[in-house]
């Protein structure tokens, strides 16, 4: 079977029936692209429309029945009036009145309004027979002498305004239709439909003007964005808008500024282990080539052995504390809490930096309560912290200034490591187990590693439970003191 470059699906994606791909390893997918997003300003106005539509036409609504009862209330006071008027004219019967109330029948129908009005027979009649009909079936008859009548009828469908009265024993009626003015409703209601198709225009302007003013200082905050992603780290995001957006703002030149000094401290940090890993690794180089060129004499092999030795030792050391920093921001870093004699484990210390400091010609003083104190630790990594602050006061210590190894025990456990060397300035206790940052100050006036022993110090005490903290030594130095708990119990995380 011969296979064709298009019959083979593309790696990380399969086919389904049909032809239709799904998304492979990558998580992408030809078959099914992701929805396409709407923008702020697009969603602003379309709200903004909603709302005006609604509103439209619940006015609209509203409008028209009010145009119509209001129609109905004109139409029934106008009927009201001229039952009256016409009520006052059978009052006073005289010899013309039939001339009189057939002028205004007249005058009604070119209205739209049907008079009917009671003979001598005591019948109603008029021209208009289903007005008739309807001021009998309404009881216009039956009213006694002086009394009145209205009604809203309903005939076919279409409602009917009927307003009957008695004058001298005989009755007449005026009925109209509720819809008398038609014409003059449909004209209010073309009216009221152009102010609220104007009104509609207009918000749908103002929705696409302040989607606008809103968005605009978003999207500017989203250019800043993209060119802080691209590298850019002098870019600001103006602080404009609403409060919400210019909050966003603030945050994001926040987020700049913490990132911009975030790379620089890397960036130092990096120059600084960088250089520290050159200086053991070119004396390492420069031995093992003198080895090599047989140009050390035979007596001096072994201090060439022990110059690489030292190295050696010295670049294991700093990368060693480079692999525990970067496993102590992992969840895999393992601690192993056991019972601890810190009274034992700091005779231990003693014993190995004692021939230490009689080297250096400084006196190690050690102070420690006679009975055991017991507490719940991981030994080994506090070992490496109170290894590591003794390390770093070595260093600087010259003849006769002592080193101090002190236990005490109270509300809980107190270790400090203290020298009478030069300490520190008074504002670097504060930022002492900040990465680097004393290395950078003292660079080139005191002898250091790379800075790391003081971050990773205060990393591994903290996992342990514990607190670290930096002061004045009464040695005249600088005093480091690690606190735990002591409760019995394990209490790191």
């Amino acid at each position: 079977m011969r296979w064709k470059v298009a019959d083979v699906p593309a790696a990380g994606s399969a086919m389904m029936p049909g032809g239709a791909r799904v998304a492979g390893s990558n998580g992408r997918t030809d078959a099914f692209p992701p929805p396409r997003r709407t923008s702020l300003a697009f969603r602003t106005t379309a709200l903004v429309v909603s709302v005006a539509v609604a509103v439209a036409i619940i006015a609209g609504v509203v409008g028209a029945a009010m145009i119509r009862n209001t129609a109905v209330d004109v139409t029934r006071t106008y009927l009201v009036n001229q039952a009256e008027v016409i009520a006052q004219q059978l009052a006073g019967e005289s010899p013309g009145y039939r001339i009189g109330l057939a002028k205004l029948a007249q005058v009604f129908a070119q209205q739209g309004i049907s008079l009917v009005t009671e003979n001598r027979g005591g019948r109603l009649e008029g021209t208009d027979q289903q007005a008739v009909r309807q001021a009998t079936v309404a009881g216009a008859l039956a009213l006694a002498d002086g009394a009145s009548m209205s009604k809203t009828l309903s005939v076919a469908g279409k409602t009917e305004l009927l307003e009957a009265r008695a004058v001298n024993g005989r009755s007449f009626a005026l009925v109209a239709s509720a819809d008398i003015g038609a014409g003059t409703q449909r004209s209010l209601q073309r009216r009221v439909l152009l102010a609220l198709a104007i009104g509609l225009a207009a918000a749908v302007i103002g929705g696409l003007v302040v989607a606008r003013l809103v968005t605009r200082p978003l999207r500017r905050t989203a250019e800043t964005a993209r060119a802080m992603r691209a590298g850019s780290r002098q870019t600001r995001a103006p602080v404009a808008g609403p409060s919400e957006v210019a909050d966003v703002a603030e945050a994001v030149n926040e987020l700049a500024d913490a990132l911009q000094h975030s790379e620089s401290r890397q960036r130092d940090f990096l120059t600084s282990v960088s250089h520290e890993l050159r200086t053991p690794l070119a004396a390492i180089g420069g031995q093992a080539d003198a080895l090599s060129d047989g140009i050390v004499a035979a007596d001096e092999v072994p201090q060439v052995g022990r110059t690489i030795r030292a190295e050696s030792a010295r670049l294991e050391r700093l990368v060693s504390d480079l692999l525990d920093l970067a496993r102590l921001g992992a969840d895999s870093f393992r601690l192993d809490p056991a019972p601890c004699d810190l009274v034992a484990l700091v005779r231990e210390m003693t014993g190995v930096w004692q021939v230490r400091c009689e080297q250096r010609g400084v006196p190690l003083v050690v102070s420690v309560p006679p009975a055991p104190v017991v507490v719940v630790t991981d030994a080994r990594r506090l070992r490496q912290v109170l290894d590591g602050l003794a390390e770093n006061a070595l260093r600087l210590l010259s003849p006769g200034q002592p080193l101090v190894f002190s236990l005490a025990v109270s509300d809980a456990v107190v270790l400090q490591i203290r020298d009478g060397g030069p300490g520190l300035d008074a504002g670097d206790y504060a930022v002492a187990f900040e990465q680097g940052v004393l290395h950078e100050r003292y660079r080139g006036r005191r002898p250091g590693g790379a800075g790391l022993g003081l971050a990773l110090a205060h990393s591994l005490v903290t996992r342990l439970g514990g607190s670290i903290s930096a002061g004045p030594a009464p040695e005249g130095g600088a005093c480091f003191s690690v606190v735990l708990p002591f409760s019995g119990q394990w209490t790191g995380k």
